[in-house]
């Protein structure tokens, strides 16, 4: 990634993890309401109901060593590394989530089970073919080159392995509907600017980038609707007094993000916004000749 922008994902993530955690919880990522967004339940369960629901989704019964793109503090590191039994690494841009992901590590009793780091996922320090699963959940729309970032998860792969990227997208435009318009593109670029996003793209292009690497047995699929109603539950939540206090310490960037919290809602409302799914597998080495 540039160094500008790595440099604006730290800041964001360092400043703003903590009172996530204080306010929300570990899991620093959308929640499941049932596939029509219909379901009633307390956020957290909803966080963890998704992390479920993408397992089966995708098909992952087991696994021994897994990357988490994007870690933040732990929150799905450690729920794998405990419902596998498996070795989990997670990456992260920011010093604070990789030193609060290994303190949680240490207290939950499974620090024996996973290593958190600093790292950048368009040039990870890990060797081919390391991992049997790649778990990127909302860590994508943060790549400023998704074609370099989906290279590396596949080249960090064992042959076999599974990918499943989970990322925030844009509408398709080779439908009906088209390019997307100067609003869109304006609302877009709003919510680039408060999350530190470089850009983001339509889960068909995430689809051909899959195709073209190679994988295997791909699978996609839009939530948009399963998770549209976690905004307005964050949005809730985000102006009681103890989040307040907090969003004061936390500096304007934290500020204008809960501020702008409207924007993700109302993307979701008018179909802007998608919450998109893509697995594949990476296939068999062939033998030698």
């Amino acid at each position: 990634m540039s160094a500008t922008l790595n440099q604006r994902i730290q800041q964001f993530y360092d400043a703003s993890s903590g009172l996530w955690e204080q306010i929300w919880g570990e899991h620093m990522h959308h929640g499941y309401y049932g596939a029509a967004g219909n379901d009633k339940k307390e956020r957290r369960q909803a966080q963890i109901d998704l992390i479920e629901e993408l397992l089966k989704w995708s098909d992952v019964q087991q696994a021994e060593k897994i990357l988490d793109v994007g870690c933040g503090i732990g929150g799905s590191s450690l729920y794998l590394a405990e419902k596998f039994q498996a070795h989990v690494t997670g990456i992260t841009l920011s010093p604070v989530q990789a030193a609060r992901a290994t303190e949680r590590a240490q207290a939950a009793g499974l620090s024996q089970n996973t290593h958190f780091q600093v790292a950048d996922a368009l040039n990870m320090p890990f060797a081919d073919a390391t991992f049997d699963f790649v778990w990127s959940l909302e860590s994508g729309e943060h790549m400023p080159d998704k074609v370099k970032f989906m290279q590396e998860c596949y080249r960090v792969l064992k042959p076999g392995g599974k990918l499943l990227m989970v990322t925030w997208c844009h509408r398709p435009t080779d439908g009906v509907a088209g390019e997307l318009t100067a609003d869109e593109r304006k609302h877009l670029e709003e919510i680039y600017q408060v999350y530190c996003l470089p850009y983001v793209i339509s889960l068909p292009e995430y689809e051909a980038i899959a195709r073209n690497l190679g994988l295997q047995d791909i699978r996609t699929a839009d939530w948009s609707k399963a998770v549209a109603p976690f905004w307005n539950v964050v949005i809730d939540s985000a102006f009681n007094p103890g989040a307040i206090l907090g969003l004061l310490f936390s500096g304007w960037g934290t500020i204008q993000a809960a501020l702008s919290l409207g924007l993700m809602s109302r993307g979701y409302e008018r179909g802007l916004i998608r919450f998109g799914l893509l697995c594949g597998q990476r296939g068999m080495a062939m033998p030698c000749p």
